[in-house]
């Protein structure tokens, strides 16, 4: 997917980063019964009502669609790659050959229409997007969607351009290398997806102006030293040089380790 630069006709685009959508398929009528309405709470507890995640409100309007979440057996072929607006990675409908029916999954890099995803315990071949245990997987082997064979979804490498790679394993357990460099240790029976994850240029995208993160759902953040002292800690003018702190008075960057001299 390549990145598209408008052309600078107003300040709030001379500088915008876009994904070029054209090579994506749009929304059918195939996959209206995968996809409902999306409720959000805006940074709210459904319970309590109160704010626990500040700077969130507004946005345009949501649909959430439904990821495949088994490891059964199945043959798929791949419909189209999609768009997903609640996650930064490129979805792709599938068609399971045995089911008869039509299922989301996380989209790899460079899978397009056509594509046959083969899903199973023992794969003696490994295709794009296939997905399997780590025991038939090659050390080396570059998966991402990694999770345990009873989760629903895979726990590991589902961002977009992320991917785990697979470095060492024995008779029980896998070595194996996270998206941050972490090595962890996770069971043979694990499952995994061949692959890196596709939308590998989303970080490169730039968005120009204020309003585009108003439409994904950002507010704006107001400075703690911008406000007055009954507000926040770091309020007024004669705030002291106090170390950072959150609005309760919370150090937030570790505390100050330097003894002040006498």
């Amino acid at each position: 997917m390549f990145l598209k630069k408008s052309k600078p006709t107003s300040p709030g685009i001379r500088h915008k980063l876009s994904l070029q959508k054209n090579l994506l398929a749009k929304n059918s009528n195939l996959v209206k019964t995968l996809i409902s309405p999306d409720k959000r709470t805006f940074g709210r507890s459904k319970t309590s009502g109160k704010i626990t995640f500040w700077h969130r409100g507004g946005g345009a309007k949501r649909s959430f669609r439904r990821l495949i979440g088994n490891n059964s057996s199945n043959i798929s072929i791949v419909v189209g790659v999609f768009f997903d607006p609640n996650r930064n990675a490129f979805i792709s409908l599938n068609f399971d050959v045995l089911k008869k029916k039509f299922d989301f999954s996380i989209s790899p890099l460079s899978l397009f229409s056509g594509s046959c995803i083969f899903q199973n315990n023992n794969l003696d071949e490994l295709t794009l997007g296939s997905r399997t245990s780590l025991s038939s997987i090659p050390t080396g082997s570059i998966f991402h969607n990694l999770g345990s064979k009873s989760s629903k979804m895979g726990l590991f490498g589902r961002s977009a351009g992320t991917y785990c790679q697979l470095i060492q394993k024995d008779a029980k357990t896998a070595r194996i290398k996270m998206p941050s460099g972490k090595i962890i240790f996770l069971p043979i029976s694990s499952f995994a997806s061949i692959g890196i994850v596709s939308n590998i240029e989303q970080n490169k995208t730039i968005r120009g102006k204020a309003g585009v993160s108003r439409l994904k759902g950002r507010r704006p953040i107001t400075r703690g030293i911008a406000m007055n002292p009954v507000d926040h800690p770091h309020g007024g003018r004669t705030n002291g040089g106090r170390p950072s702190c959150t609005p309760w008075g919370i150090p937030t960057k570790g505390k100050p380790t330097v003894k002040k001299k006498k």
